[in-house]
């Protein structure tokens, strides 16, 4: 559409398979973008994979461009327009395939909740001419992939991350920023630290590398500029940020990055001025902002926009954040139809008289003098962080008349390294604190919420601490607990990256044994009342299957109330991607329990019950 909002949104693409990732032409002239579609010449019977395929808009069809054997996941234009570099695996098995079906490791890491299984493929770079469709390939190895390729302005090198050390599936943690000729050859080392860097991004001038690292584990990543042609040492760009940078993008002539970042219960872009070297807040107001992208020349920003009562929505603005304005209604037709709840901020004082930010949605159609139950929602991570987002399944315990009670308790994101890091040693602690703390907080403010009708809900860390919440308070009627962990002894060693607590435990669980155990909510389950329902994915590989199957089946040796739902197929990303049939029915089933033990009511039927027995459910 065009940037100004003079006409609708016009349909590019129409095929039946999706169409992903489009990218301009330098030229402006076509749109690049991935897809599975077939093509004229392919093998009959032959599964596409994702390929890059070009666009005239100019009218006519789209042209296949690459032919990789393993398909394209991430691509980009080359400045003059005549070649891509494009991400692609590669590894033994594409020149001899192994007589056995077996699945053969020889390192710690070989699963990744995401992606599965680990094969013998590894991604690697490659740059594909337009003209012809020709590919080389410039990285390979076996024992690293290499990812995030990035032109340099005049089109000559290369930047990528990649951890060359040997060790990045035995634990390896040390990323780096690399150089190569956009021909192939020897590769330049960037960056030093021993910590994942990450993000590479070029100066307009091709002069400096600009690149996200943190300087320990667990700390904040900071923004670092370096000589694109290596030998010394980076420095950092901006000083004073004490939160989390993402999406870095220079501008303003190589004077300035731009970056998004999460600020206390809400997402805003900043823009880091590398003269002063300091950081400043262009968009703001109590929602998201995200995917934003710059235009130098014209001096506009473009960016989407959602908070809780809307989906993103597409908007313009000047290079400073003024003068901003809205382009798409996307939805439009479909809100008039619907109610949404507000969200209001609830701020209170968590453990050590610590400033904590609480959110509540009251119930729709809420009227004064009548009670109400309230669910409690803790998120995951714990580095993670509620607040003015569009969160679907908040709106539909609303519409089913429950309040909703969301809160950042220490180790949430937003609010400063200092609160971040504050949850290490703490999970089951001064997080817990923080989080009951609010819950008084919000009962203490809003006489209308019925104390007796409490719910707890949350998935991951937030599964966890549904799951120690309910071992050690009785004052919640239902729970939901989804992907959660409940046992950290069994917990490390067989989830995707293996031993990752360290930091939040003051060791592994070699040399923090009882620590572990006992920061595991399974050691108390005997205390456990609440009506629990466990909801878990076959395919969860960060925390895995096992986790909700200890839990269930406590639960059910000390009599509680409680059942377990398996989602076949899917992994720990439940609830935000996987089948829409099941995001669907996660929800009915939440639904369901709530119903059943905040509502009372008895008659409440689970979702997989045959039609017939379904009534108004």
């Amino acid at each position: 559409m065009p940037a100004d909002g003079s006409r609708e949104p016009a349909l590019l693409t129409t095929s039946v398979q999706s169409s992903t990732s489009p990218r301009w032409n330098p030229d402006g002239k076509s749109v690049a973008f991935l897809s599975a579609r077939p093509a004229p010449g392919d093998t009959a019977g032959e599964i596409p994979k994702n390929q890059i395929w070009i666009l005239p808009l100019s009218g006519g069809e789209p042209r296949r461009v690459s032919n990789l054997p393993n398909g394209v996941t991430v691509f980009s234009w080359s400045p003059d327009g005549t070649r891509f570099v494009c991400l692609s695996r590669s590894g033994p098995s594409d020149k001899a395939k192994s007589p056995s079906d077996v699945r053969h490791y020889k390192h710690a890491n070989y699963k990744f909740n995401d992606t599965g299984w680990f094969d013998d493929k590894r991604s690697h770079l490659w740059v594909v001419e337009i003209a012809t469709g020709a590919a080389r390939q410039i990285t390979s190895g076996d024992d690293w992939n290499d990812t995030d390729p990035q032109w340099s302005p005049d089109g000559s090198r290369i930047a990528f991350v990649s951890d060359r050390t040997g060790k990045e599936f035995d634990e390896g943690r040390n990323k780096d920023i690399w150089v190569i000729d956009a021909a192939g050859g020897p590769l330049t080392k960037i960056s030093r630290s021993e910590e994942p860097d990450g993000s590479p991004r070029w100066s307009p001038d091709g002069k400096t590398i600009a690149f996200l690292n943190a300087p320990e584990r667990r700390a904040h990543s900071k923004i670092w500029l370096a000589p694109s042609q290596g030998g010394v040492g980076p420095r950092l760009a901006v000083e004073g940020l004490d939160l989390i940078p993402t999406a870095l993008r220079w501008a303003d002539g190589g004077r300035a990055l731009y970056f998004e970042t999460g600020i206390k219960g809400t997402s805003h872009l900043f823009r880091a001025d590398l003269e002063t070297r300091r950081a400043s807040q262009l968009t703001t107001g109590e929602r998201t902002v995200r995917l934003a992208d710059i235009h130098d020349k014209t001096g506009r920003l473009a960016y989407a926009v959602n908070d809780p009562m809307h989906l993103d929505d597409l908007y313009v603005a000047d290079v400073r954040g003024q003068n901003e304005h809205q382009l798409t209604h996307l939805n439009a037709e479909l809100f008039k139809d619907l109610q949404l709840a507000q969200v209001e901020r609830v701020s209170f004082k968590g453990a050590d008289g610590w400033d904590v930010d609480g959110f509540l949605m009251k119930p729709i159609g809420w009227q004064a003098g009548k009670k109400y139950p309230m669910v409690l929602s803790v998120h995951g991570g714990p580095a993670g962080m509620y607040g003015f987002d569009w969160l679907h399944e908040f709106q539909v315990y609303a519409a089913r008349g429950w309040a909703v009670f969301f809160t950042n308790p220490r180790g949430s994101t937003g609010y400063g390294e200092k609160f971040d890091r504050g949850v290490q040693r703490e999970w089951s602690g001064k997080a817990y604190v923080d989080i009951m703390n609010g819950v008084d907080a919000v009962l203490a403010k809003s006489p209308w919420i019925d104390i007796e009708r409490l719910g707890v809900t949350g998935g991951s860390y937030g599964g966890f601490m549904t799951n120690w919440i309910i071992s050690h308070t009785t004052r919640f009627k239902a729970a939901v607990t989804l992907r959660s962990i409940s046992n950290f002894i069994s917990d490390d060693g067989t989830r995707d990256v293996a031993y990752g607590h360290s930091e939040d435990f003051g060791g592994d669980v070699f040399e923090r044994f009882e620590t572990y155990w006992d920061t595991s909510p399974l050691k108390y389950v005997k205390n456990v009342k609440t009506p629990t329902l466990v909801m878990h994915s076959d395919m969860d590989f960060r925390v895995p299957i096992e986790q909700g199957e200890q839990w269930f089946r406590a639960l059910q040796h000390f009599g509680v109330p409680s059942e377990i739902v398996f989602f076949p197929r899917e992994n720990h990303n439940l609830t935000r991607t996987g089948e829409p049939v099941h995001l669907v029915e996660s929800l009915k089933w939440q639904v369901y329990w709530f119903d059943r033990y905040l509502n009372g009511n008895a008659a409440a039927v689970p979702p997989d019950a045959p039609p017939e027995h379904q009534g108004s459910n």
